[in-house]
Formats: structure tokens, C-alpha cells, sequence
């Protein structure tokens, strides 16, 4: 077996715990949406949804049709709600599946509608309703209009209603503003029926749940990160699943004053030892990291010196006496005492948690570990 150069490890037994968590926290009476797309935010779509079934999770989201019918390979028999918008032909692929489409325009509705009628085949959607993202959805003011123009189907059925908060994070003001804009909308139509959500990963770690919803669509959260919320009032006891890791191609000593890596922008202090690490940004160590970050080995901390470059990585090892090529180096995750969290590793980077584990690439094994046989 080829020896790994860059790898995760994800734990599913953590995965499942955080499960187990979130849904205690939730009210009785809301689903979880499992939100797995980009392959399950880096994680694996096929073991994530796995383990998901096994743990009670009945419905899951996805942002395209491509990755509706990934999921699809894993098995099928639960509802996939396809959270983008439908490219023209692909309202083909949906009747006759599991697949609920995400609705936010009449044009995408009468061509869906058009292919339900030529196939004779009823088609459930839900309604995305734009009450301040700016992005997919009916605008608000025009919601309640497209609802009665949509009620008179007969092949399209709506089963659900949502919105998407933009500022969750750090705008509370702004998120209870589209909240009311949401419930205004609520408030003038029959929801008994309906799948009604709102809350993210972001909102249900800072505002207070609503009666009205009956579901949640958590992402970030089941992989164990929390937002970065100013304001939490939920407590969610989760737990990251991933680590990532590489390992030292090469130990060499220079002299005070040698250059490092591409475009000298990082000279040698004091005569030093260095490692060269077994990963780059093709693995998914940022650019952005290079002479910031800091990685782990051994339990001690060692720092990123001169640009990262496509396949390896410089680190300054002048302090460590006990190291030694193949040595195994946390890039995110523990080793012994010290940790290096998904949090710092994005905050150096100048990016977000998201954008960090969709950033990890294929060239990385995934290992799982706590596996069901």
C-alpha cells in the first residue's frame, strides 16, 4: 500500500453523537434536514448519509441535481431537497423521483409544470422566498401572489416553504427583520400542511426557535463546527470530525539569511532546521497560509515559513529535537495537549469554516474511522 502523503480522518462516532446532540436540542415537533452538499462539505457524501440513516435522519439537501443523484447512488427511499435552482432540461430529471425541487421563479414552475403534464406525473416542490439574501427565491412582496397563481396546479403540489437568513452570524437586527418578513407571509396562508423552515446552522445557534417552523436544515453544525455567532443562545454540544494531516518529506539545516520557497519573501533569521511537508495547495493548505499558519508535531507548534507551494509546504523545525522524516504533522485536529482548530486554520487563512473543508481536494484519502461493519 502506497504510504499516505496528506489525509483526513473523520469520525463517524462523533458524527453521530453530534447528531444525537442537535436533535435533543431541537423541539419535538422539527425535523432535521441533513444539508450534504459539496460531498457532504468535504466529508464524504456516501458515509455521511450512511450514517445519517442509521441515526434516524429521514431527509437531506443538496444544492444541484448532480449531487440528487449522487445521493441517489448511496440508495434511495428518503426525500432529497434540491436547495439550487433548475437549469433549463433538468426539470426532465425530477418527476417520477424523490427529489423535491427548490422553486424561486414562475419560469422555472411552468417549465417544470409543462414536463409534469406531458409525463402525467405530480410533482412535489417547495417555495424559496428571497426576504432579504438577495440571491434564489420569489421576492417577498410578490410571494403571497405566486402562491395562489402555483395553488392552482393540478401537477405541481407545494409541500414546502422557506427563506435563507443572510446575517445570522453577526447581524441580529437584519435576521429578525427577514424573520417578520417571513412570518408575514405565513400568517396570510393555510401552512398546516406544510414543510415550513427558516433556521440554519447559524440561526438556531442565536435565535429562539419558532412555533410556526417544523423543520431545521443544519449543516456546518452535525460536522461538529459551531458558526461564528455573536450571540448564542442554544447550546449545542458538538464535536469536529475531521482532521487533517501530512507528514515530513525531508529535514535539512540552513544558514542565517537563505530565501524560502518562491519569490523570497521569507529569509532565514538564525541558522535553522526546516521540514518540508507533503502537501501544498493541491491538497488544500491555502496560499494565504504561507508564513501565518502554524501546524503541529509531536504536540508542539511549529511555524509555516515562505510561501506554500503546490505539493509541499516549509516549516520551521529549529526547536523540535525529536523529529524525524515520515513523522506525522496535524494541519487540523490534536496532537497530545495542543490543538490546532478548524477555526484558527480558517481565521489565518482570512476564510470561513465552509470555504476551509470544501478547499480540502480529492487528492487527500479520506480515512473513517468508528466505522459501522
Amino acid at each position: 500500500m502506497t504510504p499516505l502523503r496528506a489525509w483526513t480522518e473523520i469520525d463517524l462516532s462523533k458524527y453521530e453523537l453530534n447528531l444525537k446532540n442537535i436533535v435533543c436540542n431541537l423541539p419535538e415537533n422539527i425535523e432535521l434536514i441533513s444539508v450534504v452538499k459539496a460531498d457532504a462539505y468535504g466529508h464524504g457524501l456516501a458515509q455521511i448519509v450512511e450514517r445519517s440513516l442509521q441515526s434516524g435522519i429521514k431527509t437531506f439537501a443538496v444544492a444541484n441535481i448532480q449531487e440528487a443523484f449522487e445521493l441517489k447512488n448511496v440508495g434511495i427511499g428518503w426525500p432529497v431537497l434540491i436547495l439550487g435552482s433548475l437549469l433549463p432540461g433538468e426539470e426532465h430529471l425530477i418527476p417520477g423521483t424523490d427529489f423535491i425541487p427548490t422553486i424561486s421563479s414562475i419560469e422555472e414552475f411552468n417549465r417544470l409544470e409543462q414536463v409534469c403534464i406531458n409525463k402525467n406525473i405530480n410533482t412535489e416542490f417547495h417555495l424559496k422566498i428571497d426576504t432579504g439574501m438577495g440571491r434564489l427565491g420569489i421576492w417577498h412582496k410578490d410571494c403571497l401572489n405566486f402562491i395562489s397563481y402555483a395553488l392552482k396546479s393540478n401537477y405541481l403540489k407545494l409541500v414546502g416553504l422557506y427563506t435563507h437568513y443572510s446575517s445570522a452570524s453577526n447581524d441580529l437586527d437584519y435576521t429578525l427583520l427577514q424573520k417578520q418578513r417571513f412570518q408575514n407571509i405565513l400568517d396570510h396562508i393555510d401552512n398546516a400542511k406544510l414543510v415550513i423552515h427558516a433556521d440554519s446552522s447559524s440561526s438556531i445557534n442565536c435565535l429562539p426557535f419558532d412555533t410556526n417552523y417544523n423543520a431545521v436544515r443544519v449543516g456546518l453544525l452535525q460536522y461538529g463546527i459551531l458558526p461564528l455567532n455573536n450571540i448564542k443562545k442554544n447550546s449545542f454540544l458538538v464535536n469536529p470530525i475531521l482532521s487533517f494531516y501530512t507528514k515530513v518529506g525531508l529535514i535539512k539545516s540552513l544558514p542565517k539569511g537563505t530565501p524560502i520557497s518562491y519569490g523570497k519573501s521569507y529569509k532565514l533569521k538564525r541558522d535553522s532546521k526546516i521540514a518540508i511537508l507533503t502537501a501544498g495547495y493541491a491538497d488544500g493548505v491555502p496560499l494565504a497560509y504561507s508564513s501565518k499558519g502554524r501546524v503541529l508535531i509531536n504536540g508542539e507548534y511549529c511555524s509555516i515559513i515562505g510561501k506554500i507551494t503546490m505539493d509541499q509546504t516549509i516549516i520551521d523545525v529549529s526547536n523540535l529535537e525529536n523529529i524525524d522524516i515520515g513523522d506525522k504533522v496535524t494541519l487540523i485536529g490534536k496532537s497530545k495537549d495542543k490543538v490546532i482548530s478548524i477555526e484558527e486554520y480558517s481565521n489565518n487563512t482570512g476564510t470561513i469554516p465552509w470555504d476551509t473543508l470544501c478547499s480540502i481536494t480529492k487528492r487527500v484519502q479520506r480515512i473513517y474511522i468508528n466505522n459501522r461493519i
